[in-house]
């Protein structure tokens, strides 16, 4: 008998997203598996019970029925205890378990003796890039934050010339290019605007310049420096941050609309926007803040609000992926299906998981009810040691479908901006 996987509602709020597309059921059935989806489980990403069904999962009715007896139960964000306490001992559980910001689900596992992997924790190498849930959720965070902004942008994007007069393009600048900062550039410039962006790794200049946006930075000799050999960034000197912070206090004031995307692991969001800087730009600009889950980048921003600053908008929606539920869903799904993929025996549909493999040392969180992951062996959260930026390795100049498989994060430092590590969902 092949092995039995679950797919229950999920219940955190502005959650949308579900861990199992009708495709991705359709392949694990392939491969011997039995798929328990709780009935109404994809409605929020119009993935109905009868494409389910006709992918060849089983429909049922409550969390207890679709879980108890299952082998590997899917979950976007951490399951609650009235969720886990049905998983039975033995069990992987596969989902976003955000155990930098909470480590209750590692406890919860130990004591249940439930194998966990975290999907955030995905190394970035070039054999997990399928498996890659931050590049994938922030991908779509990005575009979504684009149009976020036009809902309240009271102005056009694209420059129009009618017989009336001209209206002159909006301007955009993105403060971080990795996945999503990329992919916002790429979607204010098919809209017509004029896109600047800024980020310390030397390399991003090509990322962003190949997508037609103008780079800002203070490119001086320090700045050409600001990568080790192994493709990290350094933390530039008090000079270099005070010249960039002069630099990005000019730009920010003359923008229409402003996105940010940096987030740390396991720490408040860094301030990129002072409330100085948001008193300098006009009525009727729009920043949009996709760090305002965990604090906020922007000075004034609260999560789930549009907050009117003198007439700059600040808008910090919930969970952004999830407001694409049905794309994000399906990306979610095959970045799961392709780390199952790699667990499961095709041979016999049974687990075999080699947990020296570099993929599953990075994911693993627990085993045999031992924490097992080195990040996160304390009974607290840690933050994560001088974290650095890791560079795509670039052969050939990055087209626009292409320069979106990292994401990065910022953080202001004495009044400047230093890089930090790989984000979560920006």
């Amino acid at each position: 008998m092949g092995l039995k996987i679950a797919v229950s509602k999920e219940t955190k709020e502005f959650e949308k997203r579900v861990a199992a597309s009708p495709e991705t059921v359709k392949k694990l059935v392939s491969l011997g598996c039995s798929v328990n989806i709780q009935s109404g489980a994809g409605k929020a990403a119009s993935f109905t019970d009868d494409a389910y069904k006709a992918a060849g999962g089983k429909i049922t009715k409550s969390t207890e029925d679709t879980i108890k007896s299952a082998d590997i139960v899917l979950s976007v964000a951490a399951p609650t205890d009235a969720i886990t306490k049905h998983i039975k001992k033995g069990a992987l559980l596969i989902g976003l378990l955000a155990p930098h910001s909470d480590q209750k689900i590692i406890e919860t596992c130990k004591k249940s003796g439930i194998d966990a992997f975290s999907m955030e924790l995905v190394p970035r190498i070039t054999r997990a890039q399928s498996m890659d849930v931050l590049s994938s959720q922030s991908n779509l965070a990005g575009y979504k934050a684009v149009l976020d902004a036009t809902e309240h942008f009271t102005r056009a994007f694209p420059m129009m010339m009618t017989a009336a007069g001209t209206v002159p393009p909006a301007k955009v600048f993105v403060m971080g290019a990795g996945v999503a900062g990329l992919q916002a550039i790429a979607t204010a410039r098919r809209l017509g605007a004029i896109v600047s962006a800024t980020d310390v790794r030397p390399a991003a200049k090509e990322q962003v310049e190949s997508l037609g946006a103008t780079f800002i930075a203070v490119e001086d000799e320090e700045f050409k420096q600001a990568e080790t050999a192994g493709g990290y960034a350094k933390e530039m000197s008090k000079t270099y941050q005070r010249k960039q912070q002069v630099l990005v206090e000019d730009t920010i004031k003359k923008q229409d609309i402003v996105i940010t995307t940096a987030l740390i692991p396991g720490r408040p969001a860094p301030k990129l926007i002072t409330e100085a800087m948001i008193k300098s730009m006009q009525p009727g600009s729009v920043i949009v803040d996709l760090a305002v889950e965990t604090g906020g980048n922007s000075a004034l921003s609260k999560a789930g609000q549009v907050v009117d600053a003198g007439g700059v908008k600040i808008v910090g929606h919930n969970n952004v992926p999830s407001r694409l539920a049905t794309n994000a869903s399906a990306l979610y799904a095959k970045n799961i299906y392709n780390l199952l993929a790699l667990i499961i025996d095709k041979e016999n549909g049974k687990l075999s998981i080699d947990w020296e493999d570099d993929i599953i040392k990075g994911v693993a969180l627990t085993r045999d009810g031992k924490s097992i992951h080195p990040n996160f062996t304390g009974a607290k959260s840690k933050a994560p040691a001088k974290p650095a930026i890791k560079k795509t390795p670039e052969k050939k100049k990055p087209s626009a479908k292409k320069a979106s498989f990292r994401s990065i994060g910022i953080r202001s430092t004495s009044k400047a901006i230093v890089a930090l590590s790989p984000t979560f969902n920006s």
